[in-house]
């Protein structure tokens, strides 16, 4: 009987694991090609899921871009990397596709009916008929501090990038944020008025963002709202993060959490454990679906290679498009589907939310 009560409690333990969730369609990354992936997949009624490791949209367009100007997408003169994500989010809106910030797909494996079952670092699981990667050169990962053990912290008093509607966590708290650029910046002008104490941390006192941007930082820090620190992190303890200074002297500052932004870097990461074809760290696929070695898999923007592969945004729309359209005969086995247009199509206005 004890044996029997063992295995009893092993397939309610096995019960308990959430189901995958069901997709037509899984896009891992959420860049400018990812968000447009969505948008063509919507036209085209096949429903789908978004993964990005990032906590939000707009991949390296933003993180890496978000203020500096883009002069390239059609049909529109000027833009941002900022501007380019939240149009492309307005644009896919109507087909509600729901994301999943913050995680990271792990693993990928055929199975037996020719679905595919990816799951997420953090367990999530997908069981979808067709693949988009859209990862760009790897999934864009933010830089760690670089102190022995900090990761210890990863979670409950360190943080990295965190999107502004989760900055109501550290009310009340002492805040360090530790980065130069623009998202270190704007966080610590984010965190004063809901923070107890903001200290904003660089190895010199040298900023990058925009000019109004900056303007308003420094006339925080003459105001004491905001403390600045110059130096780089060294140790942490109980007391608090240790700074060595320019003229080598340690400075400890306290701290309820610590925010690092120190931008973001590409690792291809498990791609690689996929079991997919690559060629210098990038994806062959074909030219008429941009579809891989894979049935049902495909892959778009910076990660994929073909004869004449130009790294260009307006190129990943294009390999969206048709990949989209690839999806069509797995999706839609036993269908024909006839190409609509925007402009007169009433199915397409349907979907899209068009009042006439």
């Amino acid at each position: 009987m004890e044996g029997q009560d063992r295995q009893d409690l092993g397939a309610r333990a096995l019960s308990t694991t959430p189901a995958p969730i069901e997709t037509d369609a899984l896009i891992i990354g959420a860049g400018p090609v990812g968000l447009f992936q969505a948008f063509q997949l919507g036209l085209l009624e096949i429903s789908c899921h978004i993964v990005d490791a990032l906590p939000r949209a707009g991949g390296q367009c933003v993180e890496l871009y978000g203020d500096k100007p883009i002069y390239d997408i059609p049909g529109t003169p000027k833009t941002t990397g900022r501007g380019l994500a939240e149009s492309l989010l307005e644009q896919v809106a109507p087909f509600k596709s729901q994301f999943h910030f913050g995680e990271q797909i792990e693993t990928l494996a055929r199975q037996d009916d020719g679905r595919i079952l990816l799951a997420t670092h953090r367990g999530t699981r997908f069981m979808a008929r067709t693949v988009f990667i859209a990862a760009g050169v790897g999934a864009f990962v933010p830089k760690r501090i670089a102190v022995e053990g900090i990761e210890r912290l990863e979670g409950t008093k360190l943080f990295y990038h965190p999107d502004t509607e989760s900055l109501g966590r550290f009310a009340g708290q002492t805040v360090v944020v530790n980065g130069g650029d623009d998202a270190a910046v704007e966080t610590a002008l984010a965190l004063e008025p809901i923070a107890k104490q903001v200290t904003l941390v660089h190895r010199r006192d040298v900023f990058q963002a925009d000019d109004a941007t900056l303007a308003t930082l420094r006339q925080r820090i003459a105001d004491g709202a905001i403390r600045l620190a110059i130096g780089q992190p060294s140790a942490f303890d109980d007391a608090g993060l240790t700074l060595i200074t320019p003229d080598a002297q340690n400075l400890v500052l306290p701290f309820d959490a610590i925010v690092g932004c120190l931008g973001i870097s590409p690792r291809l990461g498990p791609i690689a454990n996929w079991g997919l074809e690559l060629v210098r760290k990038q994806i062959p696929v074909d030219t008429e679906k941009y579809e891989t070695r894979e049935r049902g898999i495909f892959a778009i923007g910076d990660i994929n290679t073909y004869p004449g592969k130009k790294k260009l945004i307006v190129c990943g729309f294009h390999e969206a498009t048709l990949a989209a359209w690839g999806a069509t005969s797995i999706v839609f086995p036993d269908k024909s589907i006839p190409l609509q247009y925007t402009t007169t199509s009433t199915r397409l206005h349907e979907l899209l939310g068009v009042k006439h």
